[in-house]
């Protein structure tokens, strides 16, 4: 009878086994590969410093709806329509300021959604015979080379972008299209305070609207921990300041309250977990926790509030930092609809 262990099978499995790499080795090559493809990758999706902090690139449109003199952005019902993503916290200001200021009938809205095969925002069907965001930027200014993002005031009438920035946009909502409003009368940047408005707006951009990406893309250690220290910092300060102020300036809401909502929604949701805001979540404070309540209880906050769109487009499409794409079944939000009890502050 043959000897297995000697025979010429059992030799050459054995050799086979004693060609297969150590783990070690295994490892480290995957953790290069996988780490150089991500610098890669994160150097187009997140532009960084040499000290590895994500630097936000400015919007380029920057024109103004008014009724100045001259001016070819005249406001005027039906001449405007919004591109916006339903996942984008910047974009989902402007659907908020169109519905407070009650806007809907006045200026259209178009959604697009982002494609990680593209690598950019498309849409469902196409319009103005583009088939993506950047292609419409094209169409407005042939040659342009920049980002292509949301949100977008687009002009119907002469087919360019107005503005793409969302703060400015906001601004315009507000002001420039009282004669058609249902809300005219709703003033959410009063002269009385506008200082008080630009430096909340300046201070929770740097540090909570722009700092959760901070913490998301940095891309060193040093970068983070700078980031997160500053988010939570500022996100106590608004907490004591909430103790006693019903709104961040007082007893009205102001735009400065609606640029701080889209990325408290979203915070529990995908920033917590997926950007590394992980200290507390917004629910656990009880004063920023009960304003969020408020401020979603709002008529028509709710309805521009997008949950699965949100968790899809971050967890579904930022491939560096979830390569498997999967999305998470929660969390639950109907802790949104319990009473705020902020009215008595």
């Amino acid at each position: 009878m043959t000897n297995i262990k000697n025979s010429p099978i059992a030799l050459s499995s054995t050799k086979k086994k004693g060609k297969s790499l150590p783990p070690k080795l295994i490892i480290g090559a995957g953790k290069f590969v996988w780490t150089t493809l991500w610098q890669i990758m994160m150097s187009q999706l997140a532009p960084r410093n040499q000290s590895g902090e994500y630097i936000r690139p400015n919007s380029q449109f920057r024109n103004f709806v008014s009724t100045e003199e001259g001016n070819p952005y005249q406001p005027a019902a039906g001449r405007y329509n919004l591109y916006v993503g339903l996942g984008c916290p910047w974009a989902h200001r402007t659907l908020i300021a169109r519905s407070l200021k009650g806007l809907e009938d006045i200026i259209s809205v178009s959604i697009v959604s982002p494609s990680a095969v593209s690598g950019g925002w498309v849409f469902n069907q196409p319009e103005q015979g583009c088939q993506t965001l950047a292609d419409l930027y094209q169409l407005s200014q042939s040659g342009y080379t920049g980002r292509a993002t949301v949100p977008v005031l687009w002009d119907k009438q002469t087919n360019t972008i107005v503005n793409n920035e969302s703060a400015e946009i906001i601004m315009m909502l507000n002001s420039e299209f009282n004669e058609f409003a249902l809300n005219p009368t709703l003033n959410l940047y009063p002269e009385e305070l506008k200082n008080k408005i630009d430096w909340w707006n300046q201070k929770i951009y740097n540090s909570v609207n722009n700092g959760v990406y901070r913490c998301g893309f940095a891309q060193s250690q040093e970068a983070y921990n700078t980031a997160c220290d500053e988010l939570f910092t500022t996100l106590d300060e608004i907490e004591l300041t909430l103790s006693t102020n019903r709104y961040l300036c007082g007893k009205n809401l102001t735009l400065a309250d609606v640029r701080l909502f889209t990325t408290l929604f979203r915070f529990d949701i995908v920033y917590y977990g997926l950007f590394k805001c992980n200290r507390r979540r917004i629910q656990d404070y009880q004063h920023l926790g009960g304003y969020l309540r408020e401020l979603y209880q709002l008529k028509g906050v709710a309805g521009t509030c997008d949950l699965e769109s949100v968790k899809q487009d971050y967890y579904g499409n930022l491939f560096p930092l979830n390569p498997g794409g999967i999305i998470p079944s929660g969390p639950d939000i109907s802790h949104l609809l319990k009473p705020h009890n902020r009215e008595f502050i």
